[in-house]
Protein backbone atom coordinates (compact mmCIF):
# COMPACT_ATOMS: atom_id res chain seq x y z
CA UNK A 1 0.00 0.00 0.00
CA UNK A 2 1.63 3.22 -1.17
CA UNK A 3 -0.32 6.44 0.51
CA UNK A 4 0.53 9.93 -0.53
CA UNK A 5 -0.64 13.22 -0.16
CA UNK A 6 -2.74 14.60 -2.77
CA UNK A 7 -2.39 16.89 -5.58
CA UNK A 8 -4.67 18.21 -7.82
CA UNK A 9 -2.53 16.56 -10.51
CA UNK A 10 -3.86 13.09 -8.56
CA UNK A 11 -7.57 13.91 -9.70
CA UNK A 12 -7.54 11.60 -12.33
CA UNK A 13 -6.35 8.52 -9.84
CA UNK A 14 -9.02 10.10 -7.10
CA UNK A 15 -11.77 9.65 -9.35
CA UNK A 16 -11.08 6.88 -10.30
CA UNK A 17 -10.94 5.47 -6.82
CA UNK A 18 -14.07 7.36 -5.69
CA UNK A 19 -15.99 5.57 -8.56
CA UNK A 20 -14.30 1.99 -7.55
CA UNK A 21 -16.66 3.11 -3.81
CA UNK A 22 -19.33 5.07 -4.65
CA UNK A 23 -22.30 4.96 -6.85
CA UNK A 24 -22.67 8.79 -7.44
CA UNK A 25 -18.58 9.41 -7.50
CA UNK A 26 -17.36 12.87 -7.91
CA UNK A 27 -15.19 13.74 -11.14
CA UNK A 28 -12.01 15.09 -11.53
CA UNK A 29 -12.57 18.63 -11.83
CA UNK A 30 -14.50 18.33 -8.03
CA UNK A 31 -11.07 16.82 -6.86
CA UNK A 32 -9.03 19.47 -8.83
CA UNK A 33 -11.74 22.30 -7.29
CA UNK A 34 -11.49 21.12 -3.63
CA UNK A 35 -7.68 20.29 -3.43
CA UNK A 36 -7.22 24.10 -4.90
CA UNK A 37 -9.78 25.51 -1.88
CA UNK A 38 -8.70 26.94 1.39
CA UNK A 39 -7.79 24.04 4.25
CA UNK A 40 -8.33 21.49 2.22
CA UNK A 41 -6.15 18.71 1.85
CA UNK A 42 -6.29 14.62 0.46
CA UNK A 43 -4.43 11.32 0.31
CA UNK A 44 -4.51 8.39 -2.46
CA UNK A 45 -3.81 5.44 -1.09
CA UNK A 46 -2.29 3.33 -4.96
CA UNK A 47 -2.31 -0.03 -5.78
CA UNK A 48 -2.29 -1.88 -8.81
CA UNK A 49 -4.76 0.69 -9.24
CA UNK A 50 -5.95 3.44 -7.25
CA UNK A 51 -7.67 1.82 -3.98
CA UNK A 52 -8.82 5.16 -1.78
CA UNK A 53 -9.46 8.41 -1.78
CA UNK A 54 -10.01 10.90 1.36
CA UNK A 55 -10.66 14.57 1.57
CA UNK A 56 -10.71 16.84 4.58
CA UNK A 57 -11.08 20.41 5.12
CA UNK A 58 -9.52 22.05 8.31
CA UNK A 59 -10.59 25.64 9.04
CA UNK A 60 -11.36 27.70 11.97
CA UNK A 61 -10.27 25.11 14.01
CA UNK A 62 -12.21 22.34 12.74
CA UNK A 63 -11.76 19.63 10.45
CA UNK A 64 -14.25 17.92 8.03
CA UNK A 65 -13.92 14.61 6.34
CA UNK A 66 -15.38 15.67 2.97
CA UNK A 67 -15.41 11.72 1.53
CA UNK A 68 -13.47 8.85 2.17
CA UNK A 69 -14.00 5.71 0.12
CA UNK A 70 -12.17 2.54 -0.55
CA UNK A 71 -12.48 0.35 -4.16
CA UNK A 72 -14.66 -2.86 -3.21
CA UNK A 73 -11.38 -5.09 -3.95
CA UNK A 74 -8.91 -3.15 -1.38
CA UNK A 75 -11.32 -2.81 1.39
CA UNK A 76 -10.42 -5.09 4.70
CA UNK A 77 -6.62 -4.39 4.46
CA UNK A 78 -6.30 -1.16 6.56
CA UNK A 79 -6.85 1.03 3.68
CA UNK A 80 -9.84 3.04 5.56
CA UNK A 81 -7.64 2.99 8.90
CA UNK A 82 -4.50 4.44 6.74
CA UNK A 83 -6.80 7.31 4.98
CA UNK A 84 -8.08 8.29 8.31
CA UNK A 85 -4.97 8.23 10.19
CA UNK A 86 -3.19 10.72 7.84
CA UNK A 87 -6.05 12.84 7.57
CA UNK A 88 -6.16 12.88 12.12
CA UNK A 89 -2.78 13.55 12.08
CA UNK A 90 -2.76 16.22 9.01
CA UNK A 91 -5.91 17.94 10.16
CA UNK A 92 -3.67 17.93 14.10
CA UNK A 93 -1.20 19.75 12.21
CA UNK A 94 -3.44 22.66 10.78
CA UNK A 95 -4.73 23.33 14.14
CA UNK A 96 -7.73 21.24 14.37
CA UNK A 97 -9.40 20.74 17.56
CA UNK A 98 -11.96 18.41 16.52
CA UNK A 99 -12.97 16.36 13.58
CA UNK A 100 -16.36 15.96 12.20
CA UNK A 101 -17.41 13.44 9.44
CA UNK A 102 -21.00 11.78 8.09
CA UNK A 103 -21.69 8.24 7.30
CA UNK A 104 -24.71 6.19 6.43
CA UNK A 105 -26.32 4.82 9.34
CA UNK A 106 -26.25 1.23 7.36
CA UNK A 107 -22.36 1.66 6.90
CA UNK A 108 -21.83 -0.52 9.86
CA UNK A 109 -18.30 -1.17 8.77
CA UNK A 110 -17.55 2.36 8.46
CA UNK A 111 -18.92 3.43 12.01
CA UNK A 112 -17.15 0.46 13.66
CA UNK A 113 -13.95 1.65 12.39
CA UNK A 114 -14.56 5.62 13.13
CA UNK A 115 -16.24 4.43 16.35
CA UNK A 116 -12.32 2.56 16.55
CA UNK A 117 -10.81 5.67 16.07
CA UNK A 118 -12.09 7.39 19.21
CA UNK A 119 -15.44 9.16 16.56
CA UNK A 120 -18.60 9.58 18.68
CA UNK A 121 -22.12 9.67 17.53
CA UNK A 122 -23.18 13.22 18.12
CA UNK A 123 -26.36 13.65 15.82
CA UNK A 124 -28.32 12.41 13.15
CA UNK A 125 -29.35 14.08 9.70
CA UNK A 126 -32.24 12.19 8.66
CA UNK A 127 -32.79 12.13 4.50
CA UNK A 128 -28.70 12.44 4.30
CA UNK A 129 -27.95 10.34 1.14
CA UNK A 130 -29.72 10.11 -1.96
CA UNK A 131 -29.99 6.23 -2.92
CA UNK A 132 -31.90 6.94 -6.09
CA UNK A 133 -34.63 4.37 -6.66
CA UNK A 134 -34.25 2.65 -3.21
CA UNK A 135 -34.79 6.31 -1.74
CA UNK A 136 -32.65 8.13 1.08
CA UNK A 137 -30.95 6.97 4.13
CA UNK A 138 -30.14 8.64 7.41
CA UNK A 139 -26.49 9.76 8.14
CA UNK A 140 -24.63 9.91 11.26
CA UNK A 141 -22.64 12.94 12.48
CA UNK A 142 -19.94 11.89 14.36
CA UNK A 143 -17.27 13.97 15.87
CA UNK A 144 -13.16 13.01 17.57
CA UNK A 145 -11.58 15.20 20.09
CA UNK A 146 -8.44 15.48 18.65
CA UNK A 147 -6.95 17.43 21.28
CA UNK A 148 -6.86 14.08 23.11
CA UNK A 149 -6.51 11.57 20.72
CA UNK A 150 -3.09 9.77 20.58
CA UNK A 151 -4.10 8.34 16.97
Amino acid sequence: MKLTAATPADAPAMASAHAQAFDTPWDEMDFEDLLDGEGVFGFLVRGEDPAGVLICRAIAGEAEILTVGVAPWARRQGVAQALMAAAIGAARGAGAADMFLEVDVDNAPAVTLYERLGFVRTGLRRDYYDRGAAGRADALVMRLDLTSQAL
